[in-house]
């Protein structure tokens, strides 16, 4: 879809999460896993999408990234806890198409 932005978050191998966001989210995934992500994932891989949100812009998945980033632990796993059937399936079918080691 032209023009749309993703939030999203990955939970890492060593059980962090990290919030970002993107145009592309499963080419997103493949560059973390790759290692040339974020450097917070680099050291913490593999990671597995675990939740997103779409928007129309960059400015809006960015806004919602800082939103993101600035809740507790507790409340960022019960947002996981709360994502629709759709987007727990979407981040399945994502994370089967990124190889893992």
């Amino acid at each position: 879809m032209k023009g749309i932005a993703y939030t999203y978050v990955v939970e890492c191998r060593d059980g962090t999460l990290y919030t970002g966001w993107t145009n592309h989210l499963e080419e997103r995934m493949l560059c973390h896993n790759a290692g040339k992500g974020a450097k917070y994932t680099r050291s913490r891989l593999p990671v597995r999408l675990v939740y997103y949100e779409m928007y129309a812009t960059k400015q809006e998945a960015m806004k919602r990234e800082y939103a993101i980033k600035k809740l507790t632990r507790k409340d960022k796993f019960k947002l996981i806890g709360d994502r629709s059937e759709t987007i727990q399936k979407t981040c399945e079918e994502i994370n089967r198409h990124i190889v893992m080691d």
